[in-house]
């Protein structure tokens, strides 16, 4: 394997990924082009699409062994991409800024290397190109859809690219990786009317402010002071007029916690609090969930393979001392799975933060990634 050649045309195909970003669950574009490049490969096998834009397919071992599943995510962000470099996006208010470009790259890279390696080993790699991983947390549905079926994966491993770390460096811990969140969406509904005339209505604002009010006291008084939680109110709509109360209000936000057991007993809490307030101020209330992401657990066995995997690789790695409140939907993988592990692979210390207009992580990734995808796939089936 000419490895400068292999990196060169993965920079190339990342370019193209990121002129190209599409939001969850309409990346047809990228799933074309992914699709086109495995087509390539001698050796890969790739399945028609389990939903609409996944991209799943296989390079199957010398004999019959074990199942390695490798997961990339495709999807970008509603974001007007600030970087100034030549392959900026081309499409309006889309942009890659969480990464998701280089982990596509990373995972075809490292199918590239892993294809030529088939005769070596027994089992079988699954590569995984997952849309929807932002907001909709689609890692479920490609999953219901039966995308981990025949065969069952003995392990899933996945990356994501982290600002703050060294180029190349893998950061990883035992248990709680990356914390569950909910997007939830709180809709009260009332009966709207004139300004002047308030007791004829019953306004749905009031009450939406009682319950946010309200919501502040749900971690402190429902839930375990030992167990870390987020609630977070984002977002509140409702009214436009000056001198009329409307029918309808909304807010939404997150809820987080480092593990899947407070989750539920905050999600819970909030429907208690939210149902009560509405009682009170005789309104009707839903809440709805656009996006539901366990917490990251990293098993003790997947953590010890992730070390082995960037020991035999070259690469230095560091052990977190505390989990992330961000979220990932590999957790729905991991849950699916008997084994796995969740890294984070080192994009450069000074690269601004995820999710930022000018989030760009430098070519030097690639390598370490790709090294890192194969040693920990290899490490597995090698496995007795």
């Amino acid at each position: 394997m000419d490895m400068e050649q292999l990196i060169s045309d993965i920079i190339k195909f990342r370019e193209e990924l990121h002129r190209i970003p599409e939001t969850s669950g309409q990346e047809l574009k990228t799933c074309a082009a992914i699709r086109r490049e495995l087509a390539k490969i001698p050796g890969v096998r790739i399945l028609p699409p389990f939903l609409k834009t996944d991209t799943v397919a296989f390079i199957d071992g010398a004999a019959p062994g074990k199942n390695v599943t490798l997961r990339a995510d495709i999807d970008a962000l509603a974001l007007v991409e600030d970087t100034g470099v030549e392959f900026a996006s081309e499409t309006p208010g889309r942009m890659h800024a969480c990464g998701h470009d280089v982990h596509s790259a990373i995972l075809l890279g490292a199918a590239r290397v892993l294809a030529e390696k088939r005769h070596e080993f027994a089992g079988s790699i699954r590569l995984v190109f997952q849309p929807g991983e932002e907001g909709t947390a689609m890692a479920r549905d490609l999953i219901a859809a039966g995308a981990l079926q025949e065969p069952r994966p003995d392990f899933v491993a996945a990356l994501h690219v982290e600002p703050g770390l060294p180029v190349g460096k893998i950061a990883l811990r035992e248990g709680c990786m990356a914390s569950s969140c909910v997007h939830y969406l709180v809709t009260v509904s009332g009966k709207g009317g004139h300004g002047s005339l308030p007791h004829l209505s019953r306004n749905p604002i009031l009450a939406a402010a009682a319950m946010i009010g309200e919501l502040q006291y749900v971690v402190t008084n429902r839930i375990d002071v030992q167990k870390p939680v987020v609630l977070s109110i984002c977002n509140i709509n409702g009214g436009h007029a000056d001198n009329v109360i409307p029918e309808n209000c909304s807010f939404g936000g997150t809820l987080r916690s480092l593990d899947n057991e407070s989750a539920a007993e905050l999600y819970e809490a909030v429907q208690d609090v939210c149902q009560a307030v509405a009682v009170a101020h005789r309104v009707k209330m839903d809440i709805s969930v656009c996006g539901n992401y366990p917490a990251v657990i990293n098993p003790a066995s997947g953590v010890k393979v992730a070390l082995q995997a960037a020991k035999k690789a070259g690469l230095e790695v560091k052990m977190l001392d505390a989990s992330a409140m961000s979220s990932e939907d590999f957790s729905c993988f991991l849950m699916d799975a008997p084994d796995g592990v969740f890294v984070r692979l080192g994009a450069g210390e000074d690269l601004p933060p995820l999710h930022n207009v000018k989030f760009l992580p430098p070519v030097d990734v690639f390598k370490p990634g790709i090294d890192y995808m194969v040693s920990t796939a290899l490490a597995v089936l090698e496995q007795k």
